[in-house]
């Protein structure tokens, strides 16, 4: 399938997020080489660097070309590194982007305070380089991140939860930072309100998007892939969205004995949960929401000037779904 290269050819872009790289590893670098090595260790294993994307196309939708967007760029992946880090320890992960994570490396204390830092260091990109508004923005999105979070762990081996309340948690936990990645960037460019305000909305819906279909890879993808062993949500009791359709299905009594029974999950469990959650249909069910989602998407971009940078935009939520078409072929 095309590669994010070449489905953004703007080379400015490009440009500015060569500087986010390197912005990165400066705002991770610490007086202690020592917590610099860990607070640098996932940004130097790589990632697609997806919100920091989202941020300098939303730039192209202002007037003003200067080096505020790609601040806008480091703030929200510092909070989303920071994030990782002690999402990791909370799910005891071993592995982050076909790494070893922070926490499998050193330890649990050290992964947390890495975060921190990471996130303090977020916030003092903002403070010098943004506006205050931008601050309170990324501030006030740290905590629905942590909301997010926190409901998912109530929700954590629970087999009667709904769709409903997964969608809260993912609202929470991604959505909210990719929403706030685009307005970030297009506030740091000056944009028209109105246009913010239309780029918050198709950024909201393709944060959903963008979690619905990290979670079905989960499902159909292998460990290169996705960078941690498949069907890690399910050894973790994190039941995504095709889990719960198949648990809320009248024949799913075999789904439900088998996520009842002892915990770890075992592997046998594991696969057979999937073979079913995947042969009844449910991932496409999943993918037929996100489908629905863009659909909004691209209405909020009514609302912004037609040109390449819209059209990007428009190819953004068919690009997240084909990662999970190309790797079931």
């Amino acid at each position: 399938m095309e590669d994010l290269q070449s489905l953004i050819r703007i080379p400015g872009v490009w440009g500015s997020l060569a500087r986010v790289e390197e912005r990165l590893l400066d705002a991770a670098a610490a007086d202690d080489p020592y917590l610099t090595k860990i607070a640098q260790h996932l940004l130097l294993a790589g990632g697609k660097r997806f919100r920091p994307l989202l941020a300098l196309l939303a730039a192209e939708f202002g007037p003003s070309r200067d080096h505020r967007p790609v601040e806008a760029g480091v703030s929200v992946e510092l909070i989303h590194v920071g994030s990782l880090y002690h999402d990791d320890v909370i799910d005891e992960a071993d592995v982050r982007r076909g790494a070893a994570s922070v926490n499998a490396n050193w330890s649990n204390t050290v992964a947390i305070l890495a975060g921190d830092y990471l996130m303090a260091r977020a916030s003092e990109v903002a403070a010098t380089h943004l506006s205050q508004e931008s601050v309170r923005l990324l501030a006030a999105t740290y905590a629905e991140l942590v909301e997010g979070q926190t409901r998912e762990l109530q929700l954590d081996f629970d087999l009667d939860h709904g769709v409903a309340e997964y969608e809260q948690v993912i609202a929470g936990k991604t959505a909210s930072l990719i929403r706030t990645s685009a307005r970030l960037g297009a506030i740091a460019a000056d944009a028209d309100d109105d246009v913010v305000e239309s780029l918050s909305l198709w950024a909201w819906e393709l944060g959903m998007v963008f979690q619905i279909a990290d979670d079905a890879l989960d499902l159909v993808a292998d460990e290169e892939t996705i960078g941690k062993p498949a069907g890690s949500d399910i050894r973790e009791g994190k039941f995504t969205m095709p889990v719960l359709e198949a648990l809320a299905r009248e024949n799913s009594s075999r789904v439900r004995e088998l996520l009842a029974g002892a915990r770890p999950y075992s592997d046998q469990i594991v696969i057979e949960v999937i073979d079913i959650v995947r042969s009844g249909g449910h991932v496409d069910s999943a993918l037929a929401e996100a489908t629905r989602r863009l659909e909004v998407a691209s209405d909020a971009l009514r609302g912004v000037p037609d040109g390449e940078p819209k059209q990007i935009l428009q190819t953004l939520g068919a690009y997240l779904l084909g990662r999970v078409d190309a790797a079931r072929t």
